[in-house]
């Protein structure tokens, strides 16, 4: 099974390039979730020292990071109807 391209999401009026995959290379370890974080902007805006920086996590981790983004989704009130 061969990871998919990932979906980025812009932050910061698209200053922020946000990408989440599986890292195949890094099957034999435990956190092979990665959360790539590229900047594209002038130094002093930055929130990151370099331009790109890549976290990596855990499933656990990765499936905490998840529920925690849906409970702040549901609380905010938002529905399907709402795209």
């Amino acid at each position: 099974m061969t990871s998919q391209a990932p979906k980025s999401v812009y932050l910061l009026d698209r200053s922020l390039k946000v990408d989440v995959y599986f890292e195949p290379e890094d099957r034999e370890f435990n956190d092979n979730i990665c959360i790539s974080f590229c900047e594209e902007c002038p130094d002093y805006e930055k929130i990151f020292v370099a331009d790109e920086t890549n976290i990596f996590l855990t499933t656990e981790q990765a499936y905490q990071l998840a529920l925690s983004l849906m409970q702040a989704i549901s609380e905010s009130g938002f529905s399907e109807a709402k795209k």
